[in-house]
């Protein structure tokens, strides 16, 4: 049986786009299929983790200063050029969201997602802009017409719901969480760990 590694995820995190981008490579290394899951992490964090508002609403200075240097200093190791949205933050990302699963049925996800978080943390593109998703949709080979009829419909919305509440279900709280087997791993600096679990699979 090949390795796997379910990779549940949303855009309109900065973790997420970095742990999206070096994920790739480090599954190809040990050989390891990755199970891509697009969630809603806003539906999350409304349901186990509402401490994210709290944070949001009255940040420790000090904190943020160093969250900022941290995403920085990990995107300067990866080659990526994040600026963190000055205007957008945080983004309605839910039918960027419901494109990364039509993106996904169409085997274009990773071209897909990787527009979509180059558009927003490197461009400062607002991703609930139905302009951006046609860009997004464009880079990634999609038909435009067909994509927004995709997100559209019933089946889509009900799978982004029900990736949601499957991440809950596994004990998750945000995005990039990462599963091999049964552990769970959270956040682009667990990727060491994420190696480790897939090679002893």
């Amino acid at each position: 049986m090949a390795r796997r590694l379910d990779f549940y995820f949303d855009c309109s995190s900065p973790w997420t786009y970095l742990a999206f981008h070096a994920v790739q490579p480090l599954a190809a290394e040990v050989a390891a299929e990755i199970v891509w899951k697009p969630i809603l992490v806003g539906g999350v964090f409304n349901a186990v983790n509402q401490t994210v508002y709290d944070n949001r609403s009255k940040p420790n200075p000090l904190k943020q200063a160093y969250t900022l240097q941290d995403l920085a200093a990990w995107a300067r190791l990866y080659g990526l050029r994040i600026g963190f949205p000055p205007t957008i933050f945080p983004v309605n990302s839910v039918k960027c969201m419901r494109g990364a699963l039509a993106a996904l049925d169409a085997g274009r996800l990773v071209a897909y997602a990787t527009a979509a978080f180059e558009a927003y943390w490197r461009d400062d593109r607002d991703l609930a802009r139905e302009d951006v998703l046609a860009d997004i949709a464009a880079r990634a080979g999609l038909d435009r017409q067909r994509f927004f009829a995709a997100i559209e419909t019933d089946s889509c919305k009900a799978r982004l719901r029900a990736n949601t509440d499957e991440l809950i279900a596994r004990g998750g709280f945000g995005s990039p969480t990462m599963f091999v087997g049964d552990a769970m791993f959270f956040g682009n600096d667990r990727l060491p760990l994420v190696r480790a679990a897939l090679a002893a699979a």
